[in-house]
């Protein structure tokens, strides 16, 4: 087995994109597609993760997206994207996602999403991340909230397989 990385702090991996909705990211409505924002949400999710393990990772689960607000063409969407968790060879980001109007400057949360990834190495392996260090209460909160969806992702996976049988391990 790999030696364990050392720790980071959340900070050493927060990421923020930013660009601006054009109509070919938006449906008859003139709005974002909710598939161009979850395609975003991956990738700001995947750099904060690879910032933090700087190891290949893969999705394993997408937690509590919901779209509040919509995203009109002409706004910029930002995304923000921080390390809440880490365990042995995943871990958890949170993404939140904003809209703001390019000409005035108003800002609305449209959607936050926690994601799981894996870090694998070239052969599809697990691999060992660096730990966490929660330097303030905030993180501390949102590590021991991570562990409260973790254990409920963990449990739903649990019951899925369950239910699919030997089709969820082919």
């Amino acid at each position: 087995m790999t030696e364990q990385p050392p720790s980071k702090a959340p900070s050493e991996s927060m990421t923020e994109m930013v660009q601006v909705v054009l109509p070919n990211d938006a449906n008859p409505l003139g709005y974002l597609l909710g598939g161009t924002a979850m395609h975003l949400i991956d990738i700001a999710g995947a750099i904060a993760g690879h910032r933090h393990t700087r190891s290949l990772l893969v999705t394993a689960a997408v937690d509590g997206l919901q779209f509040l607000n919509p995203i009109k063409i002409g706004d910029l969407i930002i995304l923000k994207a921080r390390v809440t968790a880490v365990w042995k060879t995943s871990l958890e980001v949170e993404v939140e996602v904003f809209s703001e109007e390019t000409l005035t400057g108003r800002r609305r949360m449209t959607s936050l999403a926690y994601l799981t990834f894996v870090a694998v190495d070239g052969d599809s392996r697990h691999r060992p991340i660096p730990g966490l260090i929660l330097e303030t209460d905030d993180d501390r909160r949102r590590a021991a909230e991570a562990e409260v969806r973790r254990a409920e992702r963990l449990r739903a996976r649990s019951r899925l397989q369950t239910r699919l049988g030997p089709i969820a391990t082919q």
